[in-house]
């Protein structure tokens, strides 16, 4: 049966919803959660800012939209090998290092929302499956238990997010050549951190 084309108002609302969320991303990362504005996202994305609430509820609930969109975009690109927790640290660098509003967004999330409450759903559970992979990894011994699974993949989190624009000790506009020796450091690190000895 042939596809029947999408009505003109659907294509307009999800191109509508695509500029929000883009613009949405662009000021959570600069500003946080408090620090951001409906109606700047709203220019921003030239929608008006009212269906901002109609299409994604409150200010937080679109932050933990845009968290979950970021949090499955880099599932997507950069899977978890509890296997090989260097490689893993390294290619996450480079996603880092390539989507800086990533970590932003992260490091909002944990600045402001120290409440304890739901946050974004994708974000907690990718935490608890790659922590529940690692503790896997050990019990089978390919991963040494040197370190509890939750406290290692805190390490490798951490370790990979090192030299990107958030990170205190990472100065800007560091050239491909400081960047692969930084990559090569944070791949070595981890290494080190899983080895037997």
């Amino acid at each position: 049966m042939p596809e029947t084309p999408r009505a003109p108002r659907t294509r307009d609302s999800e191109a509508a919803k695509a500029r929000l969320l883009q613009a949405a991303t662009d000021e959570f990362a600069a500003y946080g959660i408090a620090g951001a504005r409906i109606d700047r996202i709203g220019a921003a994305a030239k929608v008006n800012k009212a269906q901002i609430y109609t299409y994604f509820g409150n200010k937080d609930q679109l932050f933990d939209i845009v968290m979950d969109l970021h949090v499955t975009r880099v599932l997507d690109d950069v899977p978890f090998t509890p296997g090989d927790l260097p490689d893993y640290a390294g290619k996450l660098f480079d996603y880092l290092i390539a989507n800086p509003h990533q970590l932003r967004l992260a490091t909002w999330n944990r600045l402001e929302r120290t409440d304890g409450g739901p946050g974004p759903v994708r974000l907690a559970a990718s935490m608890e499956q790659k922590t529940a992979a690692i503790a896997q990894a050990q019990a089978d011994g390919s991963v040494p238990g040197a370190f509890g699974a939750e406290d290692l993949l805190t390490f490798v989190l951490a370790l990979a997010g090192a030299w990107t624009p958030t990170s205190a000790m990472a100065p800007g506009g560091l050239d491909e050549a400081v960047l692969r020796s930084h990559r090569g450091a944070v791949v070595e690190a981890v290494r080190r951190l899983v080895s037997d000895v």
